[in-house]
């Protein structure tokens, strides 16, 4: 089995146990705060980390380690594109189980009573307190902190395109998803067009297979963060989704890494 780790570096089969060092684990963790990029890197699904006291809402071990509770590989990606670009880069700390920070607050998956097939129990029949609760927790801080962290690039004449990192998994209630990869966007397409010709070019020699508004596209809720941090301000952006078994080892995600990092670097003029 391959080694998957969360987004503090910490080994993933040994994470649930009692003496957990994470406990205390922020709801959102900055890395390269004063990166020179004008790429502004998001991973909300950068972990399954989750609280002792939820007590896995009720899954198991493997259930935590499966693409529901995360995105396998996505935190991986976008540290090795941060350092590449010396970009800043916002991560979640906590479980899109607990809360989905890609959500707006009224969206009915927000706190997902089922997960593709799984059903999750201790996420049935919240009390409105336990809802305000877990938004006060991550959801909340979480996208304060992104706002923190534009504000302060603002203020000091920073640039900042918003791309928001993640990764879906290869069959999703039963059906395939051929693409390797999909950048996704809405009517703005001046960053996610050039990110597209960018694969399509790289794609000529590695063959790979590239979605467009694949597969996910803004209809289906999964633009929030990009909506509420760049659209509103009129910033570009753009979203990523990599099919997680090209990102399951290191060389995986160091080979990802580097094709979206170069192809960004390429991107001078939008």
């Amino acid at each position: 089995m391959a080694e998957h780790r969360d987004s503090h570096g910490n080994d993933m089969h040994a994470r649930f146990s009692d003496t957990d060092a994470a406990a205390d684990t922020p709801a959102a963790t900055v890395i390269n705060e004063h990166g020179s990029s004008p790429y502004l890197l998001i991973c909300e699904h950068a972990t399954n980390f989750m609280p002792e006291k939820f007590a896995r809402l009720g899954l198991s071990e493997a259930d935590m380690e499966a693409h529901i509770a995360w995105d396998p590989g996505a935190a991986e990606v976008a540290r090795r594109m941060s350092k590449a670009l010396d970009a800043t880069l916002v991560e979640a700390g906590l479980s899109r189980l607990l809360i989905d920070c890609n959500r707006p607050l009224s969206a009915p998956d927000l706190i997902p009573e089922i997960s593709e097939f799984t059903v999750v129990p201790g996420n049935h029949n919240l009390s409105e307190a336990a809802r305000q609760e877990r938004i006060a927790l991550s959801h909340k801080p979480f996208h304060a902190k992104i706002e923190a962290v534009i504000e302060a690039r603002r203020k000091r004449g920073q640039e900042s395109r918003l791309i928001t990192i993640h990764s879906y998994t290869p069959v999703y209630k039963g059906v395939g998803r051929p693409w390797e990869i999909g950048i996704i966007h809405d009517a703005d397409d001046r960053l996610g067009a050039k990110m597209i010709a960018g694969l399509r070019k790289d794609s000529e020699k590695s063959g790979v297979s590239v979605g467009v508004n694949q597969p996910y596209s803004p209809d289906d809720r999964v633009y929030y963060t990009v909506e509420c941090h760049a659209r509103k301000r009129g910033d570009l952006c753009a979203m990523v989704e990599i099919r997680n078994n090209e990102i399951a080892d290191e060389e995986g995600q160091a080979l990802w890494a580097a094709r979206l990092s170069t192809i960004l670097q390429e991107i001078e003029t939008v």
